[in-house]
């Protein structure tokens, strides 16, 4: 058996929330053990809301063009990640991508575009009717993805800080 996926990078789709904060640590975590690339993977969806911006937080409703605002976001986001955990060195080497579109379309189709050998995402772990009802985005990945996907489960107090 052929090893295929020895230079194959791991993707990993964020949105820049807790979830998607401990899926990148982890998938950093991973890369660095097994000598893999990352690739972190931000998706500028429209929000239907204001086609084509997005509001930034405490800029008196200023609209911007979402790709702007989404890659200072990730900038941000990826220095910050950088700075709380200066002991992973995949995250100083990573790749930072961002696609406009649908997220798990985009993320599928990036996943097969960067030859990707697995995706690691994080799950804002919803239960109940509406999550039966809508499928979360990281469940819709597991499903329609031809390779391996994880999914890292938010711990508890990342969730009640998310929702502060």
């Amino acid at each position: 058996m052929t090893h295929k996926m020895k230079t194959q990078p791991i993707l990993v789709p964020v949105d820049f929330s807790p979830c998607s904060e401990e899926a990148l640590l982890y998938a950093a975590e991973l890369a660095g053990t097994l000598q893999f690339p990352l690739i972190v993977l931000h998706v500028v969806h429209d929000p239907g809301q204001a086609p084509g911006y997005y509001t930034m937080k405490g800029r008196k409703k200023q609209l911007r063009r979402m790709e702007d605002v989404a890659a200072e976001m990730m900038e941000e986001f990826m220095l910050g990640m950088k700075r709380k955990h200066p002991d992973q060195p995949a995250l100083e080497t990573a790749e930072s991508s961002l696609v406009v579109g649908l997220p798990v379309t985009r993320i599928l189709e990036t996943a097969a575009k960067v030859k990707a050998g697995m995706i690691v995402m994080g799950s804002q772990g919803r239960t109940g009717l509406a999550h039966v009802l809508l499928g979360s985005k990281s469940e819709q990945v597991v499903r329609l993805s031809p390779i391996p996907v994880t999914i890292v489960k938010t711990k508890a107090k990342a969730r009640a800080k998310d929702k502060k």
